[in-house]
């Protein structure tokens, strides 16, 4: 009987320790927003201006939020009504980009035809665009298709998210084509092979692509093409109310970790599944 050796790892415990080290310095460094943002909201005044700055609230007070609470009641527009908008935004908008951009990606990365290579690479190209290049030419869009001050308008550009397709199609790329075909002999249209194998195996990409939608959607201010009050959404509803100064400071500390818990808590939610669509993004068989 042949005996199997293990191999050793080629690094040392002193390269372990360091390269430890220096995941807790990077981590560190980048979960210290949050911990400062969550205790800005329970900091009286006098902490939010103290100098020098002090990370943890000494004197924790839940009057930011009971000032935000009173504002939001002598809303001219009641306040659940900018709630629903963002949330009815942020799920229509999610929605369809997952549809568009799953349909999309199937048929690129597992149907050959002229010109899908160039259709993918101006796909690509489009990921090197800030949002701010596209205002225009989409308010251009909108304005001509008379969608300017509804929901539409905020709607509609989410489905077409180049971020979506790009990871959707390089997750449907390692599905092997011999799966597919033998689905096809056993009898199944292309519409099951879609819902029943090729979504399920993507599960990943999916996901991520999800909450990189909502956290787009929750965030948006949707100020360039919603002018209506009664269609306006939450996060453009709390910058006025923390446009009040120096006074509002503390309501301005409540209304980021109000902004911040629902984008937050779908990345807690999910982040095994986007940690693996980044890790595969990328690799073929």
């Amino acid at each position: 009987m042949i005996k199997i050796k293990k191999r050793k790892p080629n690094r040392s415990r002193a390269g372990d320790i360091f390269i430890y080290l220096l995941l807790i310095v990077f981590g560190a460094f980048f979960v210290y927003p949050l911990v400062y943002a969550i205790n800005n909201a329970f900091k009286p005044l006098n902490e939010i201006f103290l100098f020098p700055p002090k990370l943890f609230v000494q004197q924790p007070t839940l009057n930011n939020f009971s000032d935000l609470f009173i504002i939001m009641r002598k809303s001219w527009v009641p306040f659940s009504r900018y709630i629903f908008n963002t949330v009815f935004i942020t799920f229509m908008g999610t929605a369809g980009h997952v549809i568009f951009a799953s349909m999309g990606a199937y048929v690129l990365a597992k149907y050959k035809f002229p010109g899908s290579k160039a259709f993918f690479n101006l796909v690509v190209t489009t990921l090197m665009f800030s949002g701010y290049v596209t205002q225009i030419p989409n308010y251009l869009v909108m304005s001509k298709l008379g969608w300017v001050d509804t929901y539409l308008a905020v709607i509609i550009p989410a489905f077409a998210s180049p971020i979506g397709f790009f990871l959707l199609k390089q997750f449907m790329d390692s599905i092997p084509d011999t799966l597919i075909e033998a689905a096809k002999i056993d009898g199944a249209k292309e519409g099951k092979i879609f819902l029943n194998i090729v979504m399920p195996m993507v599960k990943p990409a999916w996901l991520t692509v999800i909450i990189f939608s909502i956290q787009s959607l929750w965030n948006n201010k949707a100020s360039n093409f919603i002018y209506s009050e009664e269609l306006k959404t939450l996060p453009y509803a709390l910058q006025q109310i923390i446009s009040g100064g120096i006074a509002r400071a503390g309501v301005g500390a409540a209304v980021t970790l109000f902004v911040m818990v629902v984008p937050v808590l779908a990345f807690v939610l999910a982040q095994s599944n986007i940690i693996e669509t980044m890790a595969n993004s990328g690799i073929k068989d």
